[in-house]
């Protein structure tokens, strides 16, 4: 069996591979797509780090290809579903790094403090700056942490060892559990407006993409000081330039740019910005980590089929598998709608399974909700492996629920989130033999294929509100490709389901939600 290693791997990773009877690895680094076109049909294995783009071109060249190896946390340059639709499984290492992550954030705060890189750089130009550098302490100040994973708890804890005052926001997390660790919950607004030091350590999207704008800088008080070593995109560029030139922000240190590498960025003509090229995970204990985690992880499921630490498949043999499969996809895809449906922090989940399920083990079922419900919660990689411990660190209650019989369908899956904000549910099965559907979304009934992009109306059922829409989408272009309608059990209302071909803009969003027969609008992705 042959495996490629594309970027850069720890020495003892790739020790481990030529020490394995059985196992050829190549080392070829720094291929082009065409290159790596051109010879990833001869390979059972690809290892990568963040350099290698794995796209769906590739994946089609990549006829042999059984496994994905990411040595690290981020998978942003592999298409998960492309790889998934091809029987590829995709794993990566992610306890590998984060403490390194955790200190390399602190240390860009203390060097942004005092002033450490222009005290080096003066210096070594012959000057003799010691006034103009004078920095601050970072005792009994306020670090403002947004995201409370396992990055972002790690800076927490490490900086309360310095005598700061930590506050954290995470809407996905409840106070009860930041509170229990040790720290105080608070709104986003709360933290914008207190905190003399912002760290960001959330995941990059839809959601959190241009988080740290113009109107998140007016909140905060003057001088406070940005930190980000999460992802690139999450803080808008160009806005921090403006409140760094303003005053408004007195210091920035980031290890991560809206594009990699950043090329000319106007950012790096302001004296208080310090940066550093994605270094986050660059320690040499991380790389051997993370190198020697996603060798064993590899030679595991060549030699024996062991899944370790996948995010696409989980750790059942093949066959199962292969009978289980449409099941995993509808639990994770609902588990998906439900974290978009729920307006704060979930406190419990409570999984009903109805029906007959072959005597499935539904564990991994009920893991597959778990996972795609805190995909788009946390930065940390949610994978099969997991997805219950990270359940746990955000105190969420998970109860499962077995009933033998179910009215309508030969089995059925609901989904219960409960939040400060309500309650949700979603209920799925599967037409046919391979086909998941949600087939109930708040006591609305109705059916759509749990994918892609979509959006749901929740209107008064009165005459004139489907023409309504169709009217408005109409009028600025908009070509509706599917719509049902779902009638509320025991209700008045309706619920329209809606894609379109083209995404619906922001200003048009709003003029739907304007119209009179509709209670919310609100779009979707899975």
């Amino acid at each position: 069996m042959k495996v490629l290693v594309s970027d850069n791997l720890g020495e003892a990773g790739i020790k481990m591979f030529q020490e394995e009877q059985g196992i050829e690895v190549d080392v070829n680094t720094g291929l082009g797509p065409n290159e790596l076109k051109s010879i990833i049909g001869n390979y059972d294995a690809l290892v990568i780090r963040s350099a290698t783009k794995v796209t769906e071109e590739i994946l089609e060249a990549a006829k042999n290809l059984k496994v994905i190896g990411r040595a690290g946390i981020g998978l942003d340059n592999v298409d998960i579903p492309a790889a998934t639709k091809r029987g590829v499984v995709v794993m990566n290492t992610p306890t590998g790094n984060v403490i390194t992550t955790a200190e390399h954030t602190l240390a860009m705060m203390m060097a942004l403090t005092r002033n450490i890189p222009w005290g080096t750089s003066t210096l070594k130009a012959g000057l003799w700056e010691k006034k103009k550098l004078q920095g601050r302490e970072v005792f009994n100040k306020i670090l403002g942490v947004i995201g409370f994973g396992k990055i972002g708890s790690i800076v927490a804890d490490r900086a309360r060892g310095l005598k700061m005052n930590v506050i954290v926001h995470d809407p996905y997390v409840t106070p009860e559990h930041i509170e229990k660790a040790g720290f105080e919950p608070v709104s986003i607004e709360e933290l914008y407006r207190r905190s003399d030091y912002i760290s960001l350590h959330v995941p990059k999207m839809k959601e959190t993409l241009g988080l740290l704008n113009k109107a998140a800088f007016d909140q905060m008080k003057d001088g406070v000081m940005i930190i980000n070593c999460a992802r690139g995109g999450i803080v808008d560029e160009a806005d921090l330039n403006e409140a760094l030139r303003s005053g408004k922000v007195a210091g920035a240190a980031l290890d991560v740019f809206e594009h990699e590498p950043p090329g000319v960025c106007p950012l790096f003509e302001v004296d208080r910005v310090i940066c550093t090229p994605h270094l986050g995970a660059s320690t040499v204990e991380a790389q051997t980590n993370v190198a020697v985690q996603v060798a064993e992880q590899i030679i595991a499921f060549l030699k024996n089929g062991t899944i370790i630490n996948a995010v696409n498949v989980p750790a059942v043999s093949g066959e199962l598998l292969e009978r289980i499969g449409p099941l995993l996809t509808l639990a994770d895809r609902m588990g998906y709608l439900l974290a978009q449906l729920s307006g704060g922090p979930i406190k419990e989940v409570v999984i009903e399974f109805a029906g007959d399920f072959q005597d499935y083990d539904l564990s991994t079922v009920k893991t597959a909700v778990l996972k795609g419900l805190l995909t788009p919660m946390v930065k940390d990689d949610v994978n099969f492996v997991n997805a219950e411990v990270l359940a746990k660190e955000r105190g969420i209650k998970v109860t499962e629920v077995t009933i033998s019989e179910t009215e309508e369908y030969i089995n059925l899956i609901t989904v219960q989130a409960v939040s400060d904000e309500g309650i949700n549910k979603v209920a799925g099965t599967i037409f046919g033999k391979k086909n998941p559907r949600v087939v109930n979304i708040n006591n609305f009934r109705l059916e759509l294929r749990p994918e892609g992009r979509f959006v749901l109306i929740h209107n008064h059922d009165k005459p004139g509100a489907i023409g309504s829409i169709g009217t408005l989408l109409g009028n600025h272009k908009i070509n509706i490709s599917r719509m049902r309608v779902g009638k509320e059990e025991g209700g008045d209302n309706t619920m329209i389901f809606m894609r379109t071909y083209d995404a619906i803009p922001d200003d048009v969003m709003e003029r739907l939600r304007s119209l009179p027969l509709n209670i919310s609008v609100r779009a979707f992705e899975l």
